[in-house]
């Protein structure tokens, strides 16, 4: 997302100075004091007195860790430099740390990622102009009409799959999302709290429910709210099961407001703890719970297997898992590869992996080109899907833990579907759903945007029919 930090606009002059607007390159909304250790060169020479303008107040960026303020995934940051500027271009360079507070990268504090943002910009420049469509290479494609799915399964679409567009900020995130439901591609979506609300992590009930009259009206409904944890109030400091409890709450309010019937968390973030605390605010909310595995956390993985054993404990229908079948991948779409390989990434590598990802070696691998440090910085985040996002598993290592699973996230990444590549684990998987009777919604959930550009629409409504097709053929023949 590093696309957008730095727009044509970005730069502009002001009577003390310049200013730059900085947009967050990430997926979601964050703390302003995520933001660490910044420092803003112009043509090659350090800015040494920057600022960061928040609600009318001009703050050091060394003072940001002590800010309660929020940076909005649709807004940019002000920063102001005392540097005058001549007219014409200007090389920016904008250095920094992102601390991830909801994401943890060891036992001792959050993933914290590094950028580095260079472009050459113009002075008060305009923006590039009206919205306009991405181009597409599906767009001459024609998609095939949707096949009916079994009784009870209930096929959604996760608003993540418009992370570019709303990254892009063209348009309101709300409009976005709205959108969705508008263009006819579904009539039931998930969403992403921090993606949506402005008053993210503790929605306003006016902005909560504009939404909601305005996804009503062109017949749509919210079915699981994809929540956040952020465990981390700084780098240095962990909330307590009170302070998370806390955080927690408003986002389940939310989501009852808006009409969700669910929300999502990572499996085994909450902890049995905090997740029977959650129990009593869930009957009263009328909400299910629902931790999510995906990638290589299958039940085989202890850790994973443990998560799993305590939402069977807890014993309630009010908490329960969520299956993403980025579980189940045969091999690694083409499209990533092509990604890495012009990344710079060694051709070996590349191809014993494309040949045989099942193989739990590659694994090994992959931690082997990591800390022989031969994995290229532009790729560097990209390549650690290998090790959390793809997973290895098949649909019949499932069995055990399905009897606990009330929703499933259809993951893709390209539509590449030779060999029955995308395919073939949702037949695999709805023939293991329709054995355990399985009711509930099977989210189309696009992660490619990464690596891709491509329309989201386009890929959404093709990765449906496809999805259909698949889980009709397979589920019907196991009914």
């Amino acid at each position: 997302m590093t696309v957008t930090a730095l727009r044509d606009d970005a730069l502009r002059t002001a009577p003390d100075g310049f200013t730059l607007l900085l947009g967050l390159p990430w997926i979601r909304s964050l703390p302003v004091a995520s933001l660490v250790d910044l420092s803003v060169a112009v043509d090659g020479q350090s800015a040494t007195d920057v600022t960061i303008e928040l609600d009318g107040r001009r703050v050091a960026p060394t003072a940001l860790g002590a800010e309660d303020t929020w940076w909005f995934l649709q807004d940019r940051l002000t920063i102001r430099g005392s540097t005058e500027l001549a007219p014409g271009p200007h090389v920016v360079a904008v250095t920094f740390r992102l601390v991830v507070p909801y994401l943890q990268a060891g036992p001792d504090g959050p993933l914290t990622l590094p950028f580095h943002l260079e472009r050459t910009l113009t002075a008060d420049a305009s923006a590039s102009g009206p919205a306009t469509a991405r181009t597409s290479s599906l767009r001459e494609r024609p998609v095939e009409p949707r096949a009916a799915v079994p009784a009870g399964w209930t096929l959604t679409a996760s608003a993540f799959n418009w992370t570019p567009e709303v990254v892009r900020a063209e348009r309101d995130a709300a409009e976005i999302e709205v959108g969705i439901v508008a263009d006819g591609i579904v009539s039931a979506i998930e969403l992403e709290a921090g993606q949506l609300w402005r008053s993210f992590p503790d929605p306003d009930d006016a902005e909560v429910d504009a939404f909601r009259r305005d996804l009503e009206a062109v017949g749509g409904s919210v079915s699981i709210v994809g929540a956040s944890l952020d465990d981390w109030l700084s780098p240095a400091r962990r909330r307590d099961d009170d302070e998370r409890l806390a955080f927690l709450i408003p986002q389940l309010h939310a989501a009852r407001r808006v009409g969700a019937a669910a929300v999502r968390l990572p499996i085994g973030q909450a902890g049995t703890p905090l997740l029977r605390r959650l129990v009593p605010v869930l009957h009263d909310l009328d909400l299910v719970l629902y931790e999510e595995a995906q990638g290589q956390q299958s039940p085989q993985n202890p850790a994973t297997a443990a998560a799993f054993d305590a939402i069977a404990d807890i014993d309630d229908p009010h908490v329960r898992a969520l299956v993403d079948i980025s579980m189940l991948m045969p091999s690694l779409p083409p499209s990533y590869l092509e990604r890495l390989r012009t990344g710079g990434v060694e051709e070996a590598f590349l191809d014993a992996v494309a040949t045989d990802w099942r193989d739990p070696a590659t694994n090994g691998a992959v931690i082997d080109l990591l800390r022989a440090d031969r994995v290229p910085a532009e790729v560097r985040t990209m390549f650690m899907n290998l090790l959390v996002r793809f997973g290895r598993s098949d649909a019949a290592d499932l069995r055990g833990i399905l009897p606990l699973v009330g929703a499933i996230h259809l993951k893709f990444w390209d539509l590449d579907d030779e060999g029955g590549r995308v395919s073939q684990p949702i037949r695999d998987l709805a023939a293991e759903l329709a054995a355990v009777g399985f009711t509930g919604t099977l989210c189309s959930e696009w992660g490619g945007h990464e690596w891709l550009d491509e329309d989201s629409a386009t890929m959404t409504r093709a990765h449906l029919a496809l999805a259909s097709s698949a889980l009709d053929a397979r589920a019907r023949d196991r009914v």
